[in-house]
């Protein structure tokens, strides 16, 4: 049963992060970027007043690829997207339910982004983090831990942004679901990222015992499948089965070099090993192209779809052109992935497989790791691409002592090695007993006092001008 809440404020900070070594993924390589804290409080109806958080990093070129714009100026439009979403959302006055605020304010918050030049996936992003932090005021305040929270459907959602789907389908999708006790880690190759050797993919001081496999792609077909061989010869060696994944970032101008790149997975006797170990293909296209685009024969591969996810439309639009599953990341809306793991689990009966995965924009340790993190644990997601462990080291520029408050609130997530604070994997696995404590998925909040207010965005006509 969902409970009411009124929200009082909310308030957004940021914190630099540095990477430990550079991240290129489709057109873009990244070596540092904040990360944003979101605060808020509310009031819930007969239980007070309580305070929930968020994180996530504010990543470039990723939301918005638009050429002519820079990494920091598309950073700029997230900023303008939280402070548009923060108006929308304090403007609602009155107890409602947690997602009766969301779906009141997100067409209005996708409508004024659009007259202030910001796509439809970067509007999303302020409503998914303000979302996250009043879910946790909200299980804080009624002592209640996330899986138990949402099993019982305690931020009322229902179907009203999908109407393809009945409430029904949605309250039993969320009553019968049981929480992964671990989630394996899959490990990002980028494209800058060491092949062979030390610090190589079959590295276990790298990969960190993983057996499943994240590979960037850069769109050339040639190019993709003399790096693809390189990485399974040395996945080979792993000793262990293994699983792979491919992501283009839309870098794949269009089917013809789509059917390039599969020619060569079918065909090259180099290739046959991790052909055989492929899950599936992400966002190989331009969002544009995909939406208009139909995968015809291709689809037999298993293609799912990323950055094309920018509404509560796109999965049924996408499963019309081929595609057979959708990425979640917290960033891009909680409750957008509930709802489209409730519609894969419901086409799945019918016979044909469909599914949601777990995708990371470099979630880092702390909230942002987290929340992702029994998000994915809740819908099903059995492995999840992680980042954060060995792009960023540690916890970064975050103070010791917070790093030390989540290492002890969190103790089968973090551990310190003797290196400082870091993500704790087991035997590939990341595991989620901690993450049941009252609130979302965290004992722990940031210490405010060492993070700096958010940076104030200028407007994309501005930065075009």
């Amino acid at each position: 049963m969902s409970v009411r809440l009124k929200l009082r404020d909310i308030a957004f900070f940021e914190r630099p992060v540095h990477f430990a070594r550079p991240f290129r993924f489709g057109a873009i390589t990244i070596n540092a970027t904040p990360q944003l804290f979101v605060r808020v409080e509310i009031e819930v109806e007969g239980k007070g007043v309580a305070v929930g958080a968020s994180a996530e990093l504010l990543v470039p070129k990723w939301f918005d690829k638009r050429p002519e714009l820079s990494p920091a100026q598309t950073v700029d439009g997230l900023r303008r997207s939280l402070e548009i979403a923060r108006g929308l959302y304090l403007a609602r006055t009155g107890f409602q339910a947690a997602f009766d605020l969301h779906a009141s304010c997100i067409g209005a918050q996708i409508a004024t982004c659009a007259k202030k030049n910001i796509p439809a996936l970067a509007a999303a992003y302020g409503p998914a983090e303000i979302d996250k932090a009043i879910l946790d005021a909200l299980l804080r305040a009624t002592a209640t831990n996330f899986f138990d929270g949402m099993n019982g459907n305690i931020a009322g959602i229902d179907a009203r942004l999908s109407p393809d789907l009945k409430d029904a389908d949605l309250t039993t999708f969320l009553a019968g679901r049981k929480p992964l006790p671990r989630v394996a880690i899959r490990h990002t190759v980028g494209l800058d990222d060491t092949v062979e050797g030390r610090g190589g993919v079959a590295d276990a001081h790298e990969n960190a015992g993983a057996g499943h496999f994240k590979l960037k792609l850069s769109g050339d077909p040639a190019a993709d499948a003399a790096r693809l061989a390189r990485i399974s010869g040395e996945l080979d060696t792993l000793g262990r089965d293994y699983r792979v994944t491919l992501d283009a970032n839309e870098q794949y101008a269009d089917l013809a070099a789509l059917h390039a790149l599969i020619d060569r997975l079918d065909r090259e006797p180099a290739l046959r090993s991790m052909s055989s170990r492929l899950l599936y293909i992400e966002q190989p296209m331009p969002r544009d192209i995909t939406r208009r685009t139909p995968l015809g024969s291709l689809a037999a591969r298993g293609f799912i779809i990323d950055e094309a996810d920018d509404s509560y439309d796109a999965f049924p639009a996408a499963r019309a052109l081929g595609y057979r599953g959708i990425s979640s990341k917290s960033c891009k809306g909680l409750y957008k992935s509930i709802v489209n793991a409730a519609r894969a689990a419901k086409w799945s009966a019918s016979g044909e497989k469909f599914f949601v995965t777990g995708e990371d924009l470099t979630c880092q340790a702390g909230l942002a790791v987290q929340h992702d993190l029994a998000l994915g644990a809740f819908i099903g997601v059995t492995h999840a691409e992680r980042n954060g462990h060995h792009y960023v080291d540690g916890f970064g520029e975050t103070p010791v002592a917070e790093a030390a408050a989540f290492a002890a609130a969190h103790p089968d997530l973090y551990a310190d090695a003797g290196q400082g604070i870091r993500l704790s994997i087991h035997d590939g696995d990341l595991l989620t007993g901690s993450l049941h404590g009252a609130g979302f998925a965290t004992s722990v909040h940031p210490d405010w006092s060492a993070l700096r207010p958010l940076e104030q965005p200028k407007s994309l006509q501005e930065n075009l001008a």
